[in-house]
């Protein structure tokens, strides 16, 4: 959708980036570092300093001040973005014939590196338009060859959030059945209107059993460095680190040093960006107001779904291509994130599609404009 919004000069609210650039402490960090001189290998693992950074933001942000605390130097392992950080987590736990039970509309790098593992993906489908999760649906499609439960949240490309009553149900699923988690946490400081994030990372027991993976280019607005990380506990770590190390050995070094210092001497930032992308959200919600279309609650991430039933009969994918071609507005249809038997099974009509507000507010105004138009 990307390449088809430059070819017809459309306004991009397709794919999932700012259009505004990185914090300028970040930029001057990075560059400082690389005049530094700090462009060679750092450990596998990550730069120690980062390590105690992102250890001391989960405790800050997830843990009890009686909980146990993190050891970051054997529980995090910095990444090549959080697609890199998926696929090793599955790599390490998925063998073949397991079956890994996902949630449509999917993310769509989780079941090729399912598969890629030798495993085979089940799909649940959430139940539109608030895209909830049937907890007895999991519990009834577990069989002897179950072995992990993918969760995003916030998630993408629905915008919605589990509640702490949907991790008690996911926890004593996992308990009841031995299985594990992989959790995609990317968007786990993008959460509006006093909502929060339930991360895995805030309960022992499940975290016990499971990979959770976040996204430093998602927090600060850097997503071309590709830097994530996971977290995941001491001897699941252990297996995570020695898969890593042959699939990039280490990442990006001088950024690595660039966000240990903004983590350092702007903590703030990541308590900012909830407040800071609800105004965004806000701003495109209330321009689309005269508008023909649906907007669907979003709780988090940078994204909104539309639904556009009362504004076409064509089906999503050709809907899009329409948009962007006739209209000069690129979305992204909901379809592409379900597999086949799901979207049929729910979603015979699917008129949704996703937008992306991450976006100058001139720019998400003159979209808007053109949307009402319809």
């Amino acid at each position: 959708m990307s390449l088809l919004a430059a070819k017809h000069a459309a306004i991009n609210l397709s794919q999932g980036f700012p259009e505004f650039d990185t914090p300028e402490f970040l930029k001057q960090a990075i560059s400082e570092a690389i005049a530094a001189g700090k462009n060679q290998y750092c450990p596998s693992m990550g730069l120690p300093d980062l390590l105690q950074q992102i250890g001391a933001l989960i405790e800050r942000r997830y843990r009890q001040a009686d909980a146990e605390a993190l050891n970051p130097m054997q529980t995090v392992t910095v990444t090549s973005g959080a697609t890199e950080a998926l696929w090793v987590a599955f790599q390490a736990l998925v063998r073949p014939g397991d079956e890994v039970i996902v949630f449509d509309p999917a993310y769509d790098s989780y079941e090729p590196a399912v598969e890629l593992a030798g495993g085979h993906c089940r799909h649940i489908a959430m139940h539109a338009p608030d895209y909830a999760i049937d907890w007895q649906q999991v519990r009834a499609i577990i069989n002897d060859r179950t072995r992990a439960i993918v969760i995003n949240s916030p998630h993408n490309p629905t915008g919605t959030l589990l509640s702490k009553a949907d991790m008690e149900s996911l926890q004593n699923i996992v308990l009841a059945h031995d299985l594990y988690v992989i959790s995609d946490e990317v968007y786990e400081h993008i959460t509006f209107d006093g909502e929060r994030h339930e991360s895995v990372l805030a309960y022992p027991e499940l975290f016990a059993r499971a990979f959770v993976i976040s996204s430093f280019g998602k927090t600060f607005h850097c997503t071309g460095w590709k830097m994530g990380y996971c977290v995941a506990p001491e001897a699941m770590t252990a297996e995570f680190r020695k898969i890593h190390q042959y699939v990039t050995f280490c990442s990006f070094t001088p950024a690595q040093f660039a966000i240990t210092e903004m983590l350092k001497s702007h903590p703030t930032h990541i308590d900012e960006l909830g407040p800071f992308y609800q105004r965004k959200r806000d701003v495109l919600i209330q321009a689309l107001e005269p508008s023909r279309f649906e907007v669907l609650p979003a709780k988090g991430t940078y994204f909104v779904l539309l639904d556009y039933a009362a504004v076409s009969d064509l089906k999503d994918t050709d809907f899009c291509h329409w948009l962007t071609k006739e209209i000069g507005v690129a979305a992204i249809p909901l379809s592409p994130f379900y597999q086949a038997e799901t979207l049929d099974a729910y979603h015979r009509k699917h008129q949704v599609v996703r937008l992306c507000f991450a976006k100058d507010d001139a720019t998400l105004q003159k979209a808007a404009e053109l949307l009402c138009q319809l």
